[in-house]
Order: C-alpha cells, then structure tokens, then sequence
C-alpha cells in the first residue's frame, strides 16, 4: 500500500451551410455541443462554467448533452460568462474538402492565462477553434487534496506531463502517486483527478486533453 496521503425535449435551430458547389443545405447546429466545445477550449469544468455564467450546474448538462434547449435569458448568461459572442456560440466549422493546414503557434508566456485557485492555466494554441486536442501548461498551486473540495472530472481522455518539480497524481480508483520531473499519465478524465506539488516551488505541468 502507499504511504501517500488519501484524499478525505430538444429544438433543434437550423441554419444554411454553403458548400463549395453552391448549392445550399440545411442542417442542424448542435448547440450543446458547440457550448461543450468552448467551454472544454477554455480548461473550464461544469462547476467553473456555471460559477461565471450564473447557470445551475445540471442546467449547463442538460443543455451540453441536447435534454433542453436554451432560454434567451441562459444564451445570454452564456455569451456573457464565456466571454463570447453569439455568432460563436451558434457557428459550426467550416467544411474542408482539401487536406488540413492549420497551425498555430504559442510562445513561451504568449498563451491565454486562466488562473483558478488550486491552478494557474495557460492556455496554448487558442487562436484555433473546434481543436481535437486541448493542450495548456499548469504551475499547480495546491499543496493538499482538500484545496480542490472534491474530485474533478469532465468529458475525454488526458496526458500529463511533469516539466518542472515534483506533484501527488490523485486519480478516484486508484491509489495516490509520486510523479516528478519526466513522468507522465494518461487517464480517463470522466474519472475523478487532482494533482497537488510536493517540490519546493510549484511545479509545472502540460496538459493535452482530448
């Protein structure tokens, strides 16, 4: 055993779609899943999304998974809280019938910052949207399980990677680990986590969420 301390009815809205031969379709904007997107392209979970937009956690779900549909009241509670614009909130991506070519590059200390109080995000390759993978760098500023209040959890799969320092890698089925410098994990993100540093600065961490 460780010796690691243990932690105590939907509406669908339409839009037209031009292709590229011209001719027009019509179909449907998935909204909560568009709201999904963006708020898993911000790091946030459904408890920080609901705190900036005023929105009940289980109202934020019901909306991201099709149960309900929005009132104009939440759209703007949306908008406002995601610190977005209503064209982003109902934009689909675009079609490509060529071969991909986005790129983006962040440079060191250029990222989005989203501080919590147990984390210090910084968001990396945010000029592109609708990305299969998420990746921010983290300084870990929890020093104890009981900071976080209980487990954290969202939709995906996830690898960390220590950069700098040493940290107590906190997943809900299993024990509690020891990871430093060049360690990683890959986990199940549905399944309760948590990281704390254990080194004398904060340490750092990368994060690509998918």
């Amino acid at each position: 055993m460780s010796d690691l301390p243990l932690p105590h009815s939907q509406n669908p809205i339409f839009k037209v779609v031009r292709q590229t031969s011209s001719e027009a379709t019509v179909e449907p904007v998935q909204l909560g899943k568009r709201v999904r997107e963006i708020r898993l392209s911000q790091s946030l979970t459904l408890e920080e999304a609901s705190k900036l937009t005023g929105l009940a956690r289980s109202t934020l779900s019901k909306i991201e998974n099709e149960q309900i549909s929005p009132t104009f009241s939440a759209v703007s509670k949306l908008v406002k809280g995601l610190g977005i614009d209503i064209p982003q909130l109902f934009s689909q991506p675009s079609r490509s019938a060529g071969a991909g070519g986005r790129r983006d590059i962040t440079r060191a200390g250029e990222g989005k910052p989203h501080p919590t109080p147990t984390y210090e995000h910084e968001l990396l390759a945010n000029q592109l949207t609708c990305k299969k993978m998420l990746p921010y760098r983290t300084t870990v500023r929890a020093r104890s399980f009981d900071e976080f209040g209980g487990w954290i959890r969202h939709e995906g799969e996830e690898l960390l990677y220590v950069i700098s320092g040493s940290i107590i890698f906190y997943s809900e089925f299993y024990e509690p680990v020891s990871m430093n410098e060049g360690d990683s994990a890959y986990y199940d993100c549905e399944m309760g986590h948590a990281v704390t540093s254990t080194s004398e600065n904060d340490a750092i961490i990368l994060w690509v969420t998918a």
